[in-house]
């Protein structure tokens, strides 16, 4: 399995009661709170992410005892474009993104055409590099994308999607988004201003609050008035 985190992903509980407890190593195309039911663990809120002294990532859940049968999660889908019979290599990446709000309202990014989902819009972040903290990896994704300093606040979410699809290369790939969340403020915002030109970030914009639900949000941020505290996008 190709990753961009060459220690691999790590998940730990974290109860009331007692020390922290390693549950295990996230596989291919598994959710993290799966691997929490697996462990008898119910997540409730996320702590951390932090890179250990192995260099393997640790994502760190606050956790009760689960009780009764463990919630359904996302199951892997299929781009329109790929064909039913490929397959692709096994990619495991992890991204750090950032949820930033100021006077101005939130700031949002659309994609571009070397995406699959052009047009539609997301938070600033991205892919970290190997062996790059998340911390490091949002500041510097926001800073390509938007042009902003931003002060970084907590850990908010933690998304698992599994999709057999295709990269900007047009290649075939299996595969297993890991998306760090991170809140953000922004004391002085300007202008955005997309530093990495020709990637998958057209524009950036600060969207007003009480707009937002009039983009074309990406799949992968149809939560996103959620975390804002407005409900959902999804359709």
């Amino acid at each position: 399995m190709r990753t961009n985190v060459p220690g691999g992903v790590r998940v730990v509980a974290l109860p009331d009661t007692g020390g922290a407890v390693v549950v295990g190593r996230l596989a291919h195309g598994q959710h993290p709170e799966s691997l929490l039911h697996a462990g008898g663990w119910a997540a409730r809120t996320v702590v951390s992410a932090v890179v250990a002294a192995d260099h393997a990532l640790e994502l760190t859940y606050r956790v009760s005892p689960l009780g009764g049968i463990p919630p359904r999660l996302e199951e892997r889908r299929r781009d329109p474009d790929v064909p039913p019979d490929a397959t692709g290599e096994a990619y495991q990446r992890v991204a750090a993104y950032a949820l930033v709000t100021s006077r101005e309202g939130v700031l949002l990014t659309e994609f571009t055409a070397r995406t699959h989902v052009a047009g539609e819009w997301g938070l600033p972040g991205g892919g970290l590099e190997p062996g790059e903290t998340p911390v490091h990896g949002v500041l510097r994704e926001v800073w390509e994308e938007t042009g902003q300093q931003v002060r970084l606040g907590a850990l908010v979410s933690i998304q698992s999607s599994h999709w057999i699809g295709r990269a900007p290369s047009r290649v075939v790939e299996d595969f297993h988004a890991i998306r760090l969340v991170y809140r953000a403020a922004c004391p002085v915002p300007t202008d955005p201003v997309v530093h990495d030109v020709g990637g998958t970030t057209g524009q950036a914009r600060w969207v007003p609050l009480d707009r937002v639900h009039e983009l074309t949000l990406a799949r992968s941020w149809w939560q996103l008035e959620a975390l804002l505290g407005g409900g959902s996008c999804t359709p």
